[in-house]
């Protein structure tokens, strides 16, 4: 009997989850209930798997409208008839185009016009599949009306859209957040009426009693629509079966592809590789994972084909076969990475393999994908819901209920105090608690794309956001649901690093042969290398370089690749919360602390000391500690974080865990201990062979620092630097013996540039200076270098306050000339003349020439243009202290004063705020002493009130020197951000260290 009806996908529009109408049908005798989401299908896949749940025959389809105007209702008689609405529906997204008032001809599909639409389009004839619905609101109009004739025609059109009075408020308030007006402004055209909510199915039959031919074509609507899905455990993979034209065709690619990689990856190929191999093909040909890999495997080929770099990761990375092909290049024989990790008889989805490109290269290998793999429309980004937030959803609803901004910012800063609040807020509060968590619209999973067997709009519509791509109006665990397998690609700047540094080297180095970067075996033996992990001098470096990984690396003194990779995964949030990297590093540094573990958890990863560290870890312990089998096992990984978290299966699995546990005679303090540490990490935790990937591209990264540390920091300059922001990687550059440079005319690019030791930084870093203006200087050198200033403004016509940049950064100082002098001729001869980018001047037009006193620039000067226009200074920036510094000691002098109290001067690089258990707010400090040298300092909570960050700059710390693992950091007890002198010529009282010449030429440039 209900034909339409919108989910919360309905969006900005609807108000119930497609479970809560679930609930609702059932609670109201429903044994067939239909869901149509207005211009979406988000909810329709979950809304399938649920109902049978509820004793309800699911029916899908979608209510097409133009804006608010309901123009008519598709229902899907079929899975095909789901597919052509799908097709429909996209064809109007991706064209953003209005829906025709008479929709065409849509095959295994029932099309219901509102009643009051055929009254306004005058349509009097119908095809087959076409009805006229009636809202209860329109029976006394059916009496007296022309379509009251058509009783085959006639069906009941009630819209369930609402619970309550409440949920219609928050329809409102959600049209009004969707148009941009004020709730008071809000025509009732661009709302749905009070009447959309749940009414019995008795008032319904009561209401049309005069017309039971009109409740029969309602009932007989329902049952020609039939629809399904497997969401069972036992279903097949729904991704492209076959790449080479069969599956047997498919298997023996796979055979040969891996017969080739073998000599390529092993120099002895042992008995103990061939067994491996074998076991991983006969499991992958019986999961029906072979497509999997040659997609992934044709996707690697691509890359190589146009030199763009990657790295394989993720549960894949487990894999031989991976390895094999190319796909990692990770060895999981030299590791021993735990095979039931990556695959097993119970697990249905394929092995994850995240695939990681450089930003610039992701776009065009995704181009590819769909280029190659989408010959029937089978491929499509994965979708992702932007739900809303607390302090979003108060803003939005601050400015539909029309408050002032600043009362806005208060209540979503929460800064207020419940009782003093006005009626308003206290609305807008309570409100923005109903809309926590809806969906507000539709995004892009970061990296999935999903490539199916049968067209994607089988399953969802699809819309195209900015990135250009068809993109499925689902999330990734609705995909897994129906047996969508995605493809993740993702963008990466450390691979861009990498690929420019070499670049970057052959340019500076001609004669240098490099070794091959994908071949990382070496680089995890050179004592270099090593040396400089250990000592973590690692900065500018894949995921090393960060002060907590600086921290760790020293901790556990690491020096060897299969360390490396324990502390990549040591390192994630999870490991550190559950005080397992603590208890890691106590059994690492200490042989007598290793007799402290469990015996069965020893037993299961003595690698790890018994410490649960990597992903595979949780399947262990519930597989041979909880006597779980791999299948459930596998759910407990998955179950620990996101949307799995709260079904069924993972509840259930928990309960088993607990239970076989109190069999085997484990004490319950053991038991909920052991399952606390898994549920404290497992989600945040690495898979061994995703950490080791990481670990690769960690000592691919580090080679290229190690030796050539002035070429990698300029490509990682060049990619936007890392962890840090520029400015700490010019600083480690020029600790490393470079020469740096502020932009020059006549050697500078748009970006950064090395020439032997001289790097000179790229235009691109300066501020307010135009894309425009980079590339015209460039186009005018093509002619050569400018030999005056004259030259220059002739050549490269720009505007004064380009020009002004340009000269304040000293970027003419190749013409010889300084630049107080510069700017007066600017001033001059050009801030006068219009600029004419596409006129020739015919004639030159002299300039009297005035002779210009002597000027003197000091390096406090240049340092103050620097500050502002590059952002930081090329200067040592303790040469702009007002008061010099009270201490002289530096980082290298911390050990002298264990447990002592000190005071130390340190400029601010990067600061962790982080949060106690309490709640309390307290930081990490991370800083660099007087010759360069990195400060770590750890600022508790009282210190952190009492003394905060109060931004850039130099300060002055008081604290004790600690101690932890041989790592020195400071405890601090006092802070204070020390004043900078004024920028001496806006600062007529400024009179340091300077001559009677130098102050006549500041009041000059005044």
């Amino acid at each position: 009997m209900y034909l339409n009806n919108h989910s919360y996908y309905s969006l900005r529009y609807g108000t119930l989850s497609e479970i809560e109408l679930l609930e609702i049908a059932q609670q109201h005798g429903c044994t067939h209930f239909a869901l149509t989401d207005i211009n979406n299908t988000s909810g329709c896949l979950n809304f399938i798997r649920k109902a049978p749940d509820y004793g309800i025959t699911p029916s899908i389809g979608i209510d097409f409208r133009n804006g608010a105007d309901q123009c008519y209702v598709g229902l899907a008689k079929n899975n095909d008839g789901f597919l052509v609405l799908n097709n429909f529906l996209s064809e109007y997204l991706h064209n953003k185009k209005d829906f025709p008032e008479n929709a065409p001809l849509l095959e295994n599909c029932i099309i219901i016009y509102p009643f009051e639409k055929i009254l306004l389009l005058e349509k009097t004839t119908f095809l087959e599949h076409e009805f006229i619905g009636v809202k209860l609101t329109d029976i006394h109009k059916l009496r007296f009306s022309k379509l009251s004739s058509f009783t085959h025609k006639l069906v009941v059109l009630h819209t369930v859209t609402f619970r309550n009075k409440r949920h219609f408020n928050i329809h409102r308030l959600l049209r009004a957040i969707d148009t941009n007006m004020l709730l008071s402004k809000l025509p009732e055209t661009q709302q749905g009426s009070p009447d959309c909510k749940m009414i019995p199915v008795e008032f319904i039959e009561k209401a049309f009693e005069e017309y039971p031919y009109i409740l029969e074509n309602t009932k007989s609507l329902l049952l020609q629509c039939s629809i399904e899905f497997n969401f069972t455990k036992t279903k097949e993979s729904q991704n492209l079966k076959c790449v080479f034209g069969s599956l047997d065709e498919d298997y023996k690619k796979l055979i040969a592809l891996c017969e080739i990689g073998l000599p390529k990856r092993y120099d002895c190929i042992t008995p103990a590789i061939k067994q491996r191999l074998e076991k991983e093909l006969a499991l992958i040909k019986q999961q029906n994972f072979v497509s999997f890999f040659l997609i992934n495997w044709k996707i690697i080929q691509y890359a190589k084909s146009k030199d763009y770099y990657h790295v394989g990761r993720g549960s894949g990375a487990n894999s031989i076969v991976a390895y094999l092909l190319e796909i990692t290049d990770v060895d999981p024989i030299e590791l021993d990475l735990y095979f039931e990790r990556f695959m097993n008889l119970y697990r249905a989805s394929p092995p994850d393999f995240d695939i990681d490109f450089s930003t610039w290269d992701r776009e065009d290998v995704t181009r590819f994908i769909f280029e190659e793999f989408s010959t029937n429309n089978q491929v499509a980004l994965l979708g992702a819901y932007v739900t809303f937030k607390h302090s979003g959803a108060v803003r939005e609803l601050g400015k539909v209920f029309g408050l002032p901004k600043h009362e806005i910012d208060k209540l979503s800063d929460g800064k207020y105090v419940i009782s003093e609040l006005d009626e308003l807020s206290v609305l807008v509060l309570r409100y923005a608690s109903y809309l926590n968590g809806k969906p507000n619209y539709l995004s892009i999973h970061a990296a999935g794309i999903l490539i199916s067997e049968k067209p994607i709009h089988y399953y969802s519509a699809t819309h195209v956001p900015p990135k250009g791509f068809p993109t499925v109006q689902f999330d990734m665990h609705i995909a897994e649901d129906v047996g969508l397998h995605k493809f993740d690609i993702l963008g990466q700047r450390g691979l861009g690093k990498i690929k420019d540094a070499i670049t970057i080297v052959k340019e500076n180095h001609p004669s240098v042969v490099l070794p091959d970067i994908h071949n990382a075996k070496p680089f995890f033996k050179d004592a270099k290398i090593n040396a400089m992990i250990e000592q973590a001098e690692c900065i500018g470096c894949f995921y090393v370089e960060s002060p907590a990984m600086r921290m760790l690396l020293k901790k556990l003194g690491v020096s060897d690749y299969l360390t490396l990779v324990a502390a990549s995964s040591i390192i994630r949030p999870g490991v550190a919360k559950s005080g397992m990297m603590r208890e890691y590093i106590l059994r690492h540094k200490n042989p007598e602390r290793r007799k402290e573990a469990h015996p069965v958890l020893w037993s299961i990863m003595p690698d790890t000391y018994g410490v649960m560290v990597y992903q595979e870890d949780v399947i262990k312990v519930a597989h041979h500690y909880a006597d779980l089998d791999l299948g459930e096992a596998d759910v407990l990984r998955r179950g620990m974080s996101g949307k799995y978290r709260s079904r069924e299966e993972f509840q259930a699995v928990k309960d088993k865990f607990v239970a076989n546990c109190r069999k085997k005679g484990e004490p319950d303090d053991v038991i909920f201990e052991v399952w606390r540490q898994i549920e404290s990490f497992a989600g945040y935790a690495f898979a061994k062979g995703h950490s080791a990937s990481y670990a690769v591209e960690s000592y691919q990264s580090l080679f290229l620092k190690c030796y050539y540390p002035l070429e990698y920091m300029v490509a990682t300059i060049n990619n936007g630097g890392g962890f840090y922001n520029i400015e700490t990687y010019v600083h480690e550059a020029k600790m490393n013996g470079a020469l740096v440079h502020p932009p020059c005319i006549n050697t500078s690019s748009i970006e950064t540039i090395i020439r032997g030791k001289e790097i000179y930084l790229g235009f691109q870093h300066l501020q307010g200076l135009e894309k425009y203006t980079m590339l015209k200087i460039g186009k005018a050198r093509l002619n050569g270098k400018f030999t005056s200033f004259d030259d220059f403004t002739t050549r490269a016509a720009l505007s004064i306050e380009q020009l002004d940049i340009l000269i304040r950064i000293d970027a003419f100082r190749s013409l010889q000339i300084d630049k107080r002098s510069l700017l007066w001729q600017a001033h001059y001869k050009n801030n006068h003349v219009p600029v004419h980018e596409l006129q020739q001047q015919l004639f030159k037009v002299k300039t009297k020439h005035f002779e210009l006193p002597k000027f003197t620039i000091t390096d406090l000067e240049n340092a103050f243009d620097q500050l502002e226009l590059l952002g930081f200074t090329l200067y040592d920036s303790f040469m702009l202290l007002q008061k010099p510094p009270t201490s002289t000691i530096t980082s290298n002098d911390l050990g002298k004063y264990l447990h002592k109290t000190i005071v130390i001067y340190g400029y601010l690089v990067t600061v962790k705020n982080t949060g106690t258990s309490k709640g309390d707010r307290m930081y990490f400090g991370t800083f660099l002493d007087q010759n360069g040298h990195w400060i770590d300092t750890v600022h508790f909570p009282p210190v952190a009130a009492k003394y905060p960050f109060r931004g850039k700059g130099i300060y002055r710390i008081t604290g004790k020197v600690v101690s932890e693992f041989d790592f020195l950091s400071i405890e601090v007890t006092m802070q204070e951000r020390m004043v900078y002198i004024s920028d001496p010529r806006f600062d007529s009282t400024y009179n340091r260290k300077t001559t009677p010449e130098e102050q006549n030429n500041f009041r000059l440039l005044k």
